[in-house]
């Protein structure tokens, strides 16, 4: 079933963007340039996903998301605002907002991040195993295997790879990894992704395929489905 996500995005350029990539991922996007057009459509139609700005003509974004709540609506917000202080963020959160990216941005990130939202609300049975070409993942054990070679990955290895196999070919951010996988906000001096990525590159490389993680420099990393 096509996916419909609501955007309420008040600068022209950034709506079709958002508004084009999404359509062109087969989702249905409905927008809305101010905030009060924006939580009528909220409030009166499902929506699977909300993307949502914060400076926004006639309500702004925290008062619209605020209205939802309160009135009992749980459909995933993610906020989308130029308002990149960690302040800023904190705030978004607090109103009821399950992600929030600053502006400039990716699509590529920004459509894993909706993604994650969207599913989040599908109830399915729970995955026992990913497989990506030879590389397999049990998660009730925890054995990984290449090729049918078993992989000894340390905690954090494991968790890192895990998060590269649910989203194969994408180009997943640093920032991106580094909230999914630590669970708090990225610190651009640390340099802890690097260093287990390459230790993971290392045990693929033993087995010959070092090729399997991908550096895309200046935007992130990518598992290639194809070894």
């Amino acid at each position: 079933m096509t996916k419909r996500i609501l955007l309420v995005e008040d600068d022209a350029t950034t709506l079709k963007y958002v508004a084009d990539g999404f359509t062109a991922q087969n989702y249905q996007v409905v927008s809305a340039t101010d905030g009060q057009e924006g939580l009528t459509l909220a409030k009166h139609n499902q929506y699977d996903l909300l993307i949502l700005d914060r400076m926004l003509p006639k309500l702004d974004g925290l008062t619209l998301l605020s209205a939802l709540r309160t009135s009992g609506n749980k459909t995933p917000v993610l906020i989308l605002s130029a308002l990149s202080h960690v302040d800023e963020r904190v705030k978004g959160l607090r109103a009821g907002g399950d992600d929030y990216m600053t502006k400039p941005f990716a699509f590529a990130e920004l459509l894993v991040r909706a993604e994650k939202l969207v599913q989040r609300n599908v109830i399915e049975p729970a995955a026992t195993d990913i497989e990506v070409g030879g590389l397999k993942m049990e998660l009730l054990t925890r054995k990984v295997t290449l090729d049918e070679n078993e992989l000894m990955l340390q905690p954090k290895e494991f968790q890192l790879l895990k998060y590269l196999m649910e989203h194969p070919n994408q180009v997943i951010s640093r920032t991106l990894l580094f909230e999914a996988v630590w669970d708090y906000h990225f610190d651009p001096r640390t340099n802890v992704i690097d260093v287990h990525i390459a230790k993971l590159r290392r045990k693929f490389e033993e087995l010959g395929h070092g090729e399997l993680i991908e550096t895309v420099r200046g935007a992130g990393y990518r598992l290639c489905k194809g070894h």
